[in-house]
Formats: structure tokens, sequence, C-alpha cells
């Protein structure tokens, strides 16, 4: 079991995890983010008839155009934000893992981060529970 799999956060009542509104959505363009080394530009299709766009730290496991098509679940309703110029209007979810030893002298480890897709086709904007 590897480091990130031992960290636990503390517990939250039902009551706070049915707040979050985790959904389907399609990748329908990804670009590199302009004002950022490590972020894309992702445009969403979440069910929605504007669609939505978030910027997300992805860059360096994913190439923009190879996203495309792909189903993701992402987090629809927090609060939308700025990121280096760009509006955010949810979160991408992923997992991650450090890769091999950790460092032994304290720096941050190489990770391996992996997109959360869907295994077979739903509609965009289907609740994930």
């Amino acid at each position: 079991m590897t480091e990130t799999a031992t960290a636990v956060k503390p517990q939250i009542a039902f009551d706070d995890f049915i707040k979050l509104d985790l959904r389907v959505a399609t990748i329908k363009a990804a670009e590199l983010h302009p004002n950022a080394d490590r972020l894309l530009k992702i445009q969403l299709d979440d069910g929605t008839p504007q669609g939505r766009q978030v910027c997300a730290g992805i860059k360096a496991w994913y190439d923009p155009a190879g996203l495309v098509g792909k189903q993701v679940v992402i987090v629809a309703n927090l609060e939308p934000r700025k990121i280096r110029g760009e509006l955010s209007q949810g979160m991408i979810l992923a997992a991650s893992d450090i890769k091999g030893e950790p460092p032994a002298d304290g720096s941050e480890p190489e990770r391996d981060v992996v997109v959360l897709t869907i295994d077979r086709d739903v509609p965009a904007g289907s609740p994930v529970s």
C-alpha cells in the first residue's frame, strides 16, 4: 500500500457528502492554458445547453488532444473561480499516487495522475453517486 493510499482525512457527515454534485461530463475540447505551465483549459459538455470550462492541473500527464471525447467525473457545484485569468467552473476528479520511493531529501515526490473516466457511455450530466 502506498503513502497516498494510507492517508486518511477526517470523517464527514453524510449530509456534507450529499452537498457535492458529482456529474459525468464529456470533454469537447482541451488546450494548453495560456498563462500557466501545469494547467489545461478544458471545455465540457455537462448536459447543460452552455456547457462549462474547467482548468485542470493535468498537463504533465495528458496530451490535450487525447482527452477529447473522454467522459470524466466532475464536481459540478464547486464555486467558479479565475485561475491565471481563465474561468474554472468545476473540477475534474483524478487519482494520484507516488511513483517509486519518496525522495529522502523531503522534496516533492514524483506522482502519477489518472483522470477518473467512465467505462461505458452515459449521457453528459448524469449524476454520480
